[in-house]
């Protein structure tokens, strides 16, 4: 029952929807009808203009982190046991939600914002490092899909590396599994030559 509990708090946390909160309140539309079709970060960005990306970004990554936080105080309490299994548990229930969120009919985002954040909750120095890797390959690349598959691979790795334990590997290897999965029509598009890249957003968003 402790175990639900915090993967019910992880899952509630991802619901809340920054990109489709701000577009109905701000924008009047549903952020799932435009761009990339899902209300993540990047397609705020894409949608909206690299602030709203930016903005949305920091929120998802902040709900992650927040959720992590309050497993580690439940874990200081004695309520689940101390370990990195508790809070790998808590932020894939983050991911899940913003990825599945129940009132939205589980269509949500693709989490890349939220996982930066569970890693941020887990370990500071390695979520610093996985938001910093996944920067300067978006950037490098133009591709926000390309720069999350480094940042979900490496992150997997290093939980092997870092001897976070095999339950901790696992969601690890699950988390890498779906976002793999919903970019799967990004990198079709990229190898295509049809994917317009984070500046093309950019560019167009300064000329309106």
């Amino acid at each position: 029952m402790n175990y639900a509990v915090i993967i019910l708090i992880g899952y509630l946390f991802g619901n809340v929807q920054s990109a489709y909160i701000l577009g109905r309140v701000f924008k009047k539309v549903d952020i799932r009808e435009l761009g990339f079709g899902n209300s993540g970060a990047s397609n705020a960005a894409v949608s909206f203009g690299w602030s709203w990306g930016v903005a949305v970004a920091l929120f998802d990554i902040a709900k992650a982190v927040l959720s992590v936080m309050i497993v580690r105080s439940l874990m200081a309490t004695g309520f689940v046991e101390q370990g990195y299994f508790p809070m790998y548990l808590n932020g894939a229930a983050v991911i899940l939600g913003h990825d599945f969120p129940f009132f939205m009919k589980f269509k949500g985002g693709k989490g890349t914002a939220s996982y930066a954040g569970m890693l941020l909750g887990i370990d500071p120095l390695l979520g610093l490092a996985g938001i910093l890797l996944t920067t300067l390959v978006t950037v490098v690349t133009d591709h926000i899909a390309i720069g999350t598959l480094v940042l979900t691979t490496s992150a997997l790795m290093c939980s092997v590396v870092l001897g976070h334990g095999l339950p901790s590997v696992l969601i690890m290897f699950l988390l890498w599994c779906i976002s793999t999965w919903k970019h799967i029509p990004n990198i079709k598009r990229i190898m295509a030559g049809t994917e317009h890249g984070l500046r093309h957003a950019v560019n167009k968003h300064k000329k309106k």
